[in-house]
């Protein structure tokens, strides 16, 4: 399984997952360091894995089993109570950041940790301090994450990541 090296922490070697339940893994262990204020963007082309990331970041956030963590490709948000809430955002379908604000983003990352899919398209969304989590698809079908953290909190998850390998 992909792990956290000492050149990916400092924001350059990518973690390479082979399968989605590797990915869903990876997400886990993602979810079980995220707190309260925590922003995590998620970039890549269709069909990277984002959703699935996603889905194991909110089981290691204890999100019920009972949710369904899926896309919010057209609710464009949604939220689910956990150990930590999480707020899912899609920003596939949003054409401005006119449209971000009425999603009222800005206040729920006071009270959630949030995974935003498409942060590359509005950059804007997530707050400079965040975890940027780009899904690149190679020739083999291996997913490769890299990762880029904004801020302190970012970091404290990298720094996290790494020493839980």
């Amino acid at each position: 399984m992909g792990t956290i090296t000492e050149e990916a922490a400092s924001n350059d070697a990518p973690v390479v997952l082979a399968t989605a339940d590797e990915t869903k893994a990876w997400g886990r262990r993602l979810g079980r360091l995220v707190r309260v204020g925590d922003v995590i963007g998620l970039v890549g082309p269709l069909g990277a894995g984002k959703t699935t990331l996603t889905q194991g970041i909110a089981e290691g956030m204890q999100i019920s089993a009972h949710r369904h963590v899926a896309s919010p490709t057209f609710a464009l948000v949604n939220e689910h109570p956990g150990r930590v809430p999480l707020l899912h955002a899609d920003l596939y379908r949003v054409n401005s950041p006119a449209e971000v604000a009425e999603l009222g983003l800005d206040e729920a990352y006071d009270r959630t940790a949030a995974v935003i899919e498409w942060i590359d398209r509005i950059p804007a969304a997530a707050p400079a301090d965040h975890l940027r989590v780009r899904i690149d698809i190679a020739a083999d079908g291996t997913r490769h994450l890299t990762l880029q953290a904004g801020g302190p909190a970012a970091q404290r998850l990298l720094q996290s990541l790494r020493a839980a390998d």
